[in-house]
């Protein structure tokens, strides 16, 4: 099992033809994803070739719309290789096609369009789960990929990982590599996210296969706070936490443009603490955090 994502999901790419979404399509099609296609209103009718993960040649059709993608192919994930300044439409038209599942890799993108293209996809009755933006995307370890995070990593397991950071993503599958992962999201860092740390939290309690599960946070906003507060209520499975950011100084953006400290608020260590008060196991450094994810595995 796994959460959003499956060997089965069928992936667009709205941006195929530029540069990084040529780059992660041959990367994504090599860890196995099934890319059907791609979206780019001025190349529509062309093609784009690949390479598959068995080293078959593949010829990808380019549409001109989300929505004729979705009718020509039965996509059901988008992930978006755009520039920030287009990358509200390009949420926007994937939100109109109904598309389940939307992945915004692009970073820099202005907050007050990510809030407008969220309100539009609540608007719209929330048919489209959106995961970022400034995110490395979802990875169900040997089924699919849609993002950027290096597919190799890790295998299949029952861990299930939820993150604020890329990088720190990255790291975690790497420590726990030897036990592996059910799914992997990151959620992004912006002010403004698709999916929250309780989206994720609540799928992977959700799903059968997921025995316990990693929560990556970081300085900034509540989000950590209320995830707590989420996991005292709901959660049973065993929950363990690493908050980036002891050492930020205080009223200075650090790093992803959600990591901001106002005075208490949004700091490491109340963080550290509400989640701890929920009975979440939280680690001073990443290794630390895996080495309590070992010890909890190891005792069930």
């Amino acid at each position: 099992m796994s959460i959003f994502l499956n060997k089965d999901s069928k992936v667009i790419v709205q941006g195929i033809t530029g540069g990084e979404g040529t780059k992660h399509t041959a990367l994504m099609l090599k860890a196995g994803t099934q890319v059907v296609g791609g979206v780019n209103a001025r190349k529509a009718g062309t093609t784009v070739l690949h390479t598959d993960a068995d080293g078959n040649p593949v010829e990808l059709p380019v549409f001109a719309s989300v929505a004729e993608a979705i009718a020509a192919t039965g996509a059901d994930v988008s992930i978006a290789f755009v520039p920030p300044a287009f990358t509200k439409d390009a949420m926007i038209e994937a939100i109109d096609a109904e598309i389940p599942l939307l992945v915004v890799i692009t970073e820099g993108v202005p907050v007050g369009d990510t809030a407008e293209a969220w309100a539009y996809a609540q608007s719209k009755g929330d048919t489209t789960r959106i995961i970022g933006p400034n995110c490395p995307g979802i990875i169900t370890p040997g089924e699919s990929l849609v993002g950027i995070t290096p597919a190799n990593i890790t295998g299949k397991g029952p861990i299930g990982l939820v993150s604020k950071s890329g990088t720190l993503t990255y790291q975690m599958m790497y420590e726990l590599r030897e036990i592996g992962f059910s799914t992997a999201i990151g959620i992004g860092g912006d002010p403004v996210i698709g999916t929250t740390h309780i989206d994720a939290l609540a799928a992977f309690e959700a799903d059968p296969e997921t025995k316990a599960i990693v929560m990556i946070g970081e300085i900034g906003g509540d989000a950590e706070e209320r995830a707590a507060d989420f996991i005292k209520a709901n959660v049973t499975k065993p929950v363990v936490g690493y908050v980036a950011g002891f050492t930020a100084p205080e009223g200075k953006t650090m790093g992803h443009a959600g990591a901001i400290v106002s005075g208490s608020a949004g700091t490491a260590q109340a963080k550290k603490e509400a989640l701890e008060a929920a009975g979440v196991k939280v680690g001073k450094t990443p290794s630390e955090t895996a080495a309590l994810m070992r010890e909890i595995i190891a005792s069930r």
